[in-house]
């Protein structure tokens, strides 16, 4: 998926912000000078064994607690894909880009409920390079996720 493509097709309102490369959620809120609980980073999980693939979106300041994601979606197990398992679900982005728009990708958003609270939400697009900042209300008429407790604060 193209971010922006899909962001115009939907009249959503957004800016998007050119950066030095930077592969980690939190080095990219360093990049654009935005505090890490307004960063969302968009990390895949593969539960049951790959049989289900679902999208979590956590503030760059937070951890992924598998133990919630396993309990909140009700599966057996879950665990953190692959570099190449996300690289086949998102063609049209640099290995290791993940936008946070599982809808288009053909499986469920999950959003850790702290980012629920946030005015604005900046996420990765299509590369290292560019972020992309909106409304999060706006991001949640798009996406419609599963709001749910997901993470932990990171030490």
């Amino acid at each position: 998926m193209n971010v922006q493509e899909f962001l115009r097709e939907h009249h959503a309102t957004y800016e998007v912000l050119e950066h030095p490369a930077a592969y980690s959620a939190q080095r990219m809120a360093q990049a654009v000078h935005v505090p890490g609980d307004k960063v969302a980073k968009t990390v895949l999980l593969k539960a049951d064994k790959g049989f289900c693939y679902y999208l979590a979106v956590v503030p760059a300041s937070h951890r992924i607690d598998l133990e919630k994601v396993r309990h909140a979606m009700g599966v057996a197990d879950v665990e953190l894909a692959r570099e190449d398992e996300i690289a086949a679900r998102c063609r049209d982005c640099e290995v290791g880009a993940m936008p946070p728009f599982g809808s288009q990708l053909g499986m469920e958003t999950i959003v850790d409920e702290s980012l629920a609270f946030a005015d604005d939400i900046v996420f990765e697009g299509n590369s290292h390079q560019q972020a992309i900042r909106m409304k999060y209300r706006d991001f949640y008429e798009l996406e419609h996720p599963l709001i749910v407790n997901i993470a932990t604060h990171a030490a």
